[in-house]
């Protein structure tokens, strides 16, 4: 299958939205990152798979942190995007509304990418999360809160 890709420009064009829009520091801290993760996803050998490319372009917008403030942010409008240009505009809507809740505990190594790739996954092809994935999230969330309570102590 081919995919549509955006380029540097258009994810800068972006992020400068989001910012002027919802405040933060404005400014690209290594821009060679943000390339780099457009770049990859055009790589089918390591992302061969739609929902790869989507969690890939995520994670690492989400975690990178190429841009001074915004990154969740970014990592959710571009992500949701590229789902747009890629045929999967009925799914932008719910996949924004999860992926607010999911990009913290991204950024916060809560979720890992193993994780996101399933959430992704889910979000992409089915209508809720399966009880295995709920309690993996859960799970994820709440156990390493408990774990970062009692090293606290």
């Amino acid at each position: 299958m081919e995919y549509f890709y955006f380029d540097m420009t258009h994810a800068v064009k972006e992020q400068d939205f989001i910012i002027e829009n919802s405040g933060g520091k404005k400014g690209i801290i290594n821009i060679g990152l943000v390339d780099s993760v457009l770049e990859h996803i055009k790589n089918d050998w390591y992302y061969p798979e739609f929902e790869n490319k989507v969690c890939h372009l995520f994670y690492s917008i989400n975690k990178n942190h190429a841009f001074e403030d915004g990154n969740k942010r970014t990592s959710i409008v571009l992500t949701s995007y590229f789902l747009e240009i890629n045929g999967f505009d009925f799914k932008v809507s719910y996949f924004i509304r999860e992926m607010e809740n999911i990009a913290v505990h991204v950024a916060d190594n809560r979720i890992n990418k193993n994780l996101l790739q399933e959430i992704i996954t889910s979000i992409l092809y089915e209508n809720d999360y399966d009880e295995e994935l709920q309690l993996k999230i859960v799970n994820a969330i709440y156990l390493e809160e408990s774990n970062q309570e009692e090293t606290e102590f």
